[in-house]
């Protein structure tokens, strides 16, 4: 394929746009639907959603109008326009005679259906445009009301850094857009693959983002590796077609097959998603799925066309380059390796630490307290709970399949921590806690309710249904970590020829997984850092975050240690190739890592929470991993083990094909 690839670049390098104007057109013109419905099809939440049916359906939006020293009905009189206009909209009704008002007549909620988010849209056009009189406040209530950063900042943002640090790594123009090309190449059919294949399986809307993501830092830093080993095989070369051609296959057959194993093992790592269920995890497995394996593929295929085309002339415009004598990683390297033991445990003591605060993990849901003070939907919550109580923006419905909820509602409005209980319809009673819906007592009270409330009534809602999830996803979890485990460990064996090094690997990497885990329980759970981000880990961010996580640590693991596998094949000497393989990789790992914790950085300014929590914990892994671990951990770990990192125990292993370098 690379010789292919080399020899027919032009119509490989013409091909690939004209693939990727073909998925875009097809998304385009065939997208898939989105589905944020994360409810278990055997939970109780989801059995009395079933049984309330859509006469019983709580309404998906409300709006909220607040008029301090005004009676209900005359708050609602204020709005009457607006509430007409609403009702105009195809689709919409604005319910004025299911209303309640707060106990002291100076906040009102207004119930709103809708039929989509296009007509979602249209009320937050009409109530924008709406101007009322007096000290009179209209507020959105629903997520379909709220607002998140406009497509293309964060990726704006990321590849800016992108560029800057490959400058800075390369010294050349050409050297840097190449990367750049490859990673915006596979991140556009990466989307447009997940936009189509979203007819087939349920995908949830945030998805899209998850493929940016991770399409671009992945691509971006695959595509710098190579580069890098071109350009090394380039130098002291004859400027001629021989000369390229060899570099580029050198390059490939070097880097290009630590991509591929690196790919396969963050697809692998991410499929680990499927054990919450194809109809749970399928759609996030899917999304991470599409994006790796597009720029996978462009970097083992677009990219030697691209050097075949641009050959010799990868350095033109290229800045001063600056004369160094021995490399400070390698210098680095020796200063660890002189004293191992001080150095792990510093390293194993500093890790341990940053991931102590995930032993407080909470699984919930975000909602739209979590959201900016200068949202609609987080004014509305606030409302809400000034004027009903906390528990408002997260009632609780009961159903029955018998039909009687007498007792019941009786029942519950005597439980400790309810506020309030009221019959809503034939089949449904509504129940609103004393606490909000991201407080531990209302996860207490919806227990006490299903263990307490006559056998035929079943307890729902919002609150009911995260919690629900977030149990399921737990009891899933070390299904997910064995899978993923065993699955790098099988795809390690042949790459190391070691049955010890892909071993360290993973039990290092676990180090770093716990240290990102430790960061956002510490920033977004416990708000350390005071941002008031106070709250829950949304139910599926845990294990979304180990399984890319743990891809993504191990891409470095086999960049890094392969290379000193090279090293050590030399001259069989353990202490020098740490050293070698660590001083030849530290410029391009840091580069990549660099490139990487920008990307992810930047969706941390995500108006999403749960995005931003995976935003901020994908950049500290990379970035944990990249300093603690590499240049401390790993050389430490393996002057200690000695000749026993290249320990196999049989004939039948020792014959796995050779695995000849990357980087």
């Amino acid at each position: 394929m690379i010789r292919f690839c080399f020899r027919h670049r032009r119509l490989v390098a013409v091909l690939w746009p004209v693939l990727a104007a073909a998925l875009i057109a097809a998304a385009a013109t065939w997208p898939g639907p989105s589905d944020d419905d994360f409810s278990l099809p055997d939970s109780e939440s989801a059995q009395a959603a079933g049984l309330l049916g859509e006469s019983d359906a709580q309404a998906p939006g409300a709006l909220v109008v607040s008029g301090a020293g005004r009676a209900g009905d005359s708050i609602t009189a204020l709005v009457t326009v607006l509430v007409t206009r609403m009702n105009a909209v195809p689709g919409v009704h604005v319910s004025t005679a299911a209303q309640r008002v707060s106990q002291d007549g100076t906040i009102a909620s207004i119930p709103i259906d809708y039929p989509d988010p296009a007509a979602a849209r249209k009320l937050r056009e009409l109530r924008d445009a709406f101007r009322p009189p007096g000290q009179v406040s209209v507020e959105l209530s629903g997520d379909d009301f709220a607002d998140f950063t406009p497509g293309g900042l964060t990726e704006a943002a990321g590849l800016l850094a992108a560029a800057v640090v490959l400058l800075v790594a390369f010294r050349s123009l050409i050297a840097a857009a190449v990367p750049l090309i490859i990673g915006v190449t596979g991140m556009a059919c990466g989307v447009a693959l997940l936009t189509l294949l979203s007819n087939v399986v349920s995908t949830p809307g945030f998805a899209v983002y998850l493929t940016i993501m991770l399409s671009l830092g992945v691509g971006i830093d695959y595509a710098l590796l190579i580069v890098t080993r071109f350009r090394t095989a380039l130098e002291g070369a004859t400027p001629v077609e021989e000369a390229v051609g060899q570099a580029v296959e050198q390059a490939m057959r070097t880097a290009g097959r630590s991509v591929l194993f690196a790919g396969l093992i963050v697809i692998a790592t991410g499929s680990g998603m499927l054990f919450l269920g194809p109809s749970l995890g399928g759609g996030v497995a899917l999304a991470a799925g599409c994006g790796v394996l597009m720029v996978m593929l462009a970097a083992l295929t677009l990219l030697p066309a691209l050097l075949g085309m641009i050959g010799t002339r990868i350095d033109r415009f290229a800045l001063p380059r600056r004369t160094q004598g021995v490399p400070l990683s390698y210098r680095w390297s020796l200063v660890v390796q002189r004293r191992p033991w001080t150095a792990g445990v510093a390293a194993l003591v500093a890790l341990v630490a940053l991931a102590l605060p995930a032993t407080q993990l909470r699984a919930g849901w975000s909602d739209a307290s979590d959201r900016p003070v200068t949202d609609t939907t987080r004014r509305a919550h606030d409302l809400l709970a000034q004027g009903f109580g906390p528990g408002m923006a997260g009632p609780l419905i009961l159903a029955s399949r018998d039909g009687d909820l007498t007792r019941a509602v009786q029942q519950a409005a005597e439980t400790p921590g309810v506020a309030r209980a009221f019959p809503a319809g034939e089949r449904s009673a509504i129940v609103i806690p004393a606490t909000g819906p991201q407080d531990e007592r209302t996860e207490d009270l919806i227990h006490r309710l299903r263990a307490g409330l006559p056998e035929p009534v079943l307890v729902t809602g919002s609150t009911a249904a995260a919690l629900d999830y977030a149990r399921h996803s737990a009891g899933r979890l070390p299904w997910v970590v064995g899978a993923v485990l065993l699955a790098a460990f099988a795809l390690l064996i042949p790459v190391f020829r070691s049955l010890v090094l892909p071993l360290k690997a993973i039990a290092v990497n676990l180090l770093s997984i716990g240290a990102a885990y430790g960061v956002i329980v510490a920033v977004f759970q416990l708000d350390v850092l005071g941002l008031g981000t106070a709250g829950p880990i949304d139910a599926w961010v845990p294990m979304m975050l180990f399984t890319i996580m743990f891809g993504l640590s191990m891409d470095y693991e086999v960049f890094l240690l392969s290379r000193i596998r090279e090293e050590y094949m030399k001259d069989r000497d353990n202490g020098r190739a740490v050293a070698d393989g660590l001083a030849k990789t530290a410029r391009v790992i840091t580069a990549a890592a660099t490139i990487m914790f920008f990307v992810f950085a930047a969706f941390g300014a995500f108006d999403d929470r749960a995005l931003r929590i995976m935003g901020v914990g994908l950049a500290v892994a990379v970035l944990v991993d990249a300093t603690v671990v590499r240049l401390v951990l790993v050389p430490a770990v393996m002057e200690v083990l000695g000749e026993r990192n290249w320990w196999i125990p049989s004939l039948t292993f020792r014959r796995l094909p050779i695995r000849r370098d990357v980087t």
